[in-house]
């Protein structure tokens, strides 16, 4: 077994590599994935102190800006936590890695080599109903933006998506709250445009697994019969602490094997 000193010399060693943002994706995100992977990795153990942001700023040679962005979004996450006046220190308790680790729909139901199609259906600004009013964090009747597309695999449709952001003002870190700006390029999912947009995917959130029959009239979307059998994935996402977006996924039974990834974001 490693002495304490052998693991704090490993975890020194291990954030004193230099990082370097990935095609995309803000420096902020590449030092998050580090100082998470040494958490995760058991480098910082729960309740240890971490580097200073000038100590881990020398470190990864990135600015001491880049470095707080980072610390905030580990707090935000629950993988650290501050002492005022004192310093941050990584939390007793992790948070779980599972099904509450949110994915665009794309990466849930794509595969190496098998691409998923976002074919949309409609963007429509609507009042939030009694159900979707809750899971975005507005009160019913408040404007929201609801996204539906078709999910297609090899030109065979396997799911049906209804996604819902609220329209009014937000925080999406630290800054005043201002309208939500996102381009639909047709192409991708509403939480992947977010994902890119914050340059990480939103969360923490949660995924809720039942079964269901489709319905009439997504059954047309999807090519089955009103009374077909349907998994039905619902995801809940928290942004700054507070109900942010709400997915509703149908997904065929032609979709196949169904694989929950537990994994980090990078």
């Amino acid at each position: 077994m490693k002495s304490e000193a052998n693991v704090h010399q490993d975890a020194a060693r291990f954030l004193s590599q230099p990082v370097a943002a990935q095609p995309g994706s803000p420096l902020r995100v590449a030092v998050y994935s580090r100082i998470a992977e040494a958490i995760r990795n058991g480098l910082l153990t729960p309740g240890s102190m971490i580097p200073t942001e000038t100590e881990l700023g020398t470190d990864m040679k990135v600015s001491r800006t880049v470095v707080r962005e980072a610390l905030m979004l580990l707090e935000e996450d629950g993988l650290i936590r501050a002492r005022r006046g004192v310093g941050r220190f990584v939390s007793d308790t992790l948070p779980r890695i599972g099904i509450e680790r949110i994915r665009p729909f794309e990466e849930v139901l794509g595969s190496p080599g098998q691409q998923i199609e976002v074919k949309r259906v409609q963007v429509v600004r609507q009042e939030a109903s009694e159900f979707v009013a809750p899971g975005i964090g507005v009160e019913p009747g408040t404007e929201c933006w609801l996204w539906e597309s078709v999910l297609l695999r090899d030109g065979e449709a396997i799911a049906h998506l209804q996604e819902n952001v609220t329209a009014q003002p937000v925080s999406l870190g630290r800054g005043p709250a201002a309208p939500l700006e996102i381009e639909d390029d047709g192409g991708a999912t509403l939480l992947a445009a977010l994902t890119v947009q914050l340059g990480r995917v939103p969360g923490p959130g949660e995924c809720q697994i039942s079964l269901s029959q489709v319905g009439p009239s997504r059954a047309k979307l999807l090519d089955l019969r009103g009374s077909d059998p349907v998994l039905v994935l619902t995801q809940y996402v928290r942004q700054n602490n507070r109900p942010f977006y709400l997915a509703k996924c149908l997904i065929a039974a032609r979709a196949g094997h169904l694989s929950i990834m537990q994994s980090f974001p990078s």
